[in-house]
């Protein structure tokens, strides 16, 4: 799928990308952090029929709706093409040794050969977090790797 940026000059970013079904929807970033979804008219793809203007709340509860699964979604399916590698998604329980520390401290990598590959906080995904990465309870680690190695990155983050 295509997604097209505009520059709006003293307004911000606009996205549009075109559905399967052929209708046009944007999202227009402002300057201000204002977001709005545009849907554009099936018969005039240059017409906006309906905007709705989303605030920092709303547009992340929309992104947790709609893209951090899909993401999650996606690694599975590119996990699935290969033969004994898993992806697990793993809550950070408020109990874990490693609640307010550096995700370094676990020492996942070395000690499991699986590696950390995202964070998901709230419906946000934090790709490729480095060793200094805090987690904090509620956090969703998504671990690669063997079946053994993921179950192990489990065991570590809940027992330490």
């Amino acid at each position: 799928m295509e997604v097209e940026q505009t520059a709006l000059p003293g307004i911000g970013l606009r996205h549009e990308f075109t559905t399967h079904s052929g209708r046009r929807i944007g999202v227009i970033s402002h300057r201000t952090g204002r977001r709005d979804l545009v849907i554009y008219s099936k018969d005039d793809p240059d017409r906006a029929c309906e905007a709705v203007k989303l605030n920092d709340e709303e547009a992340d509860a929309l992104v947790e709706l709609l893209g951090a699964p899909r993401i999650v979604a996606r690694l599975n399916q590119a996990h699935a093409e290969v033969e004994g590698l898993v992806s697990l998604q793993l809550p950070i329980p408020a109990t874990s040794p490693y609640v307010n520390r550096p995700m370094g401290d676990a020492r996942v990598r070395t000690r499991t050969n699986a590696s950390i590959v995202a964070i998901v906080r709230n419906g946000q995904v934090y790709a490729s977090p480095g060793p200094d990465f805090v987690l904090l309870p509620g956090d969703i680690v998504v671990v690669v790797g063997s079946a053994d190695s993921t179950a192990e990155v489990g065991d570590i983050l809940a027992e330490g």
